[in-house]
């Protein structure tokens, strides 16, 4: 059968340690057989980011605004056990916290609901979509450990040079002190993203944060959602029959452990951060977790929502086998495929991405899986198996679909 055709190159974010292994595992075995794959490659992986001095990460970013689509590969946000095992210019931060600045989206992660796994939380019968913001907060900080007799203040200076000063705290001893920001723009692109997403899922939104704490900074997100809800998306709501509401971050968890599911949770960007981790892992495993940045512009950018599995990677090589969950790097490709397919008028791409998830799917639910799955699956007859063999499982019946 000829290979599928495209149009635009979709941008391709190479990764690290075991995730770096799959991603070409899962081009060799389910996609170049069938798709003549046109793709920018840049490699994110922790050497070349620290050889260009982290310049690659942006170059990435840029494409992607460009392009409109990409697909990102885990990789190695740097602590300081890295630094010498990388040999580190300095400790690089987080690509995906660059990417997101960058592109100015928003991140919604939901799981993959596969039968025969079941959540930890069996209420939960359809999925939980986390919306995370993907500017700002912790992730743009600066921070500084300062000594014991230090006074720290909160200075703005605005555009007629006038200051404002806060007492941030007076050290009696050492410590430490952090700077954090968001942009009102930001923040708008936020709630609309949110409203839009919810609109287009036919899902109503929770928007969860902590004002009575945070009485500016917290307060100002919530006021944002409110006034851009009822000025905009009210009536469009109401017409759709959705709802759209705000609690404080610690009621919506206990909303959400108590709930079946099938809404967006809206967060900001650490809380989302945290949140979308606790989610995936209640439905059974980090590895069955989707993720895709949206832009205000319209760019994507799909990735995994877990890290590197550093731990099998150092399994791999020793020589030994590794049973590594691949689903939501799949999940990945076949997200960014199918939105290239789409923006580009390739149905037969859309299809093929289509299948390679029901294939995914069906492998699961035909009992083949990786370790992560088998110990929480209920199937009767499930096989464990390492991580070529379940992509090369997934190939045969992507195979059988594609005819």
């Amino acid at each position: 059968m000829a290979k599928i055709q495209m149009k635009t190159p979709l941008v391709e974010m190479d990764g690290d340690e075991m995730t770096r292994v799959i991603w070409q595992m899962i081009k060799d075995v389910l996609i170049l057989p069938h798709v003549e794959l046109k793709s920018e490659y840049y490699d994110l992986g922790l050497v070349c980011r620290n050889d260009t001095n982290d310049q690659i990460t942006i170059d990435a970013a840029e494409a992607t605004k460009k392009y409109g689509v990409a697909v990102k590969c885990a990789t190695i946000t740097p602590n300081a056990a890295r630094m010498p095992e990388y040999n580190l210019k300095e400790m690089w931060k987080s690509p995906n916290g660059t990417i997101r600045a960058i592109l100015d989206g928003t991140v919604f992660r939901a799981p993959i609901l596969a039968k025969g796994i079941n959540p930890y939380i069996p209420t939960w019968t359809k999925p939980i979509t986390i919306a995370r913001h993907a500017y700002g907060d912790v992730y743009k900080n600066t921070e500084m450990q300062v000594p014991a007799g230090s006074k720290c203040e909160l200075v703005c200076t605005d555009a007629q040079g006038v200051e404002t000063r806060q007492l941030i705290h007076s050290f009696d001893g050492n410590g430490v002190v952090q700077g954090m920001h968001n942009t009102d723009k930001s923040i708008s692109s936020f709630a609309r993203s949110c409203f839009n997403y919810a609109l287009d899922t036919k899902q109503d939104l929770w928007f969860a944060t902590k004002d009575t704490i945070s009485k500016k900074y917290d307060h100002r997100f919530k006021d944002i959602f409110a006034e851009i809800f009822d000025a905009e998306y009210k009536e469009k709501f109401d017409a759709a029959g959705l709802e759209y509401f705000y609690t404080l971050i610690d009621d919506a968890v206990s909303r959400v452990v108590r709930s079946n599911g099938g809404y967006i949770w809206a967060c900001k960007n650490y809380d989302g951060d945290v949140m979308s981790d606790m989610v995936a892992t209640a439905y059974g495993s980090l590895g069955m977790m989707t993720s895709v940045l949206v832009s205000p512009d319209g760019a994507y950018e799909y990735e995994a929502a877990h890290g590197t599995v550093q731990r099998h990677y150092y399994k791999h090589l020793k020589g030994e086998k590794t049973s590594t969950n691949s689903v939501a790097t799949i999940f990945a490709w076949s997200g960014a495929l199918r939105k290239r397919g789409e923006l580009d008028e390739l149905p037969q791409l859309c299809s093929y991405a289509d299948k390679l998830e029901q294939a995914t799917i069906a492998t699961i639910e035909d009992g083949v899986m990786t370790g992560d799955l088998y110990v929480l699956s209920n199937l009767e007859n499930k096989r464990k198996v390492d991580t070529e063999e379940f992509l090369q499982e997934i190939g045969k019946r992507l195979d059988a679909l594609l005819g």
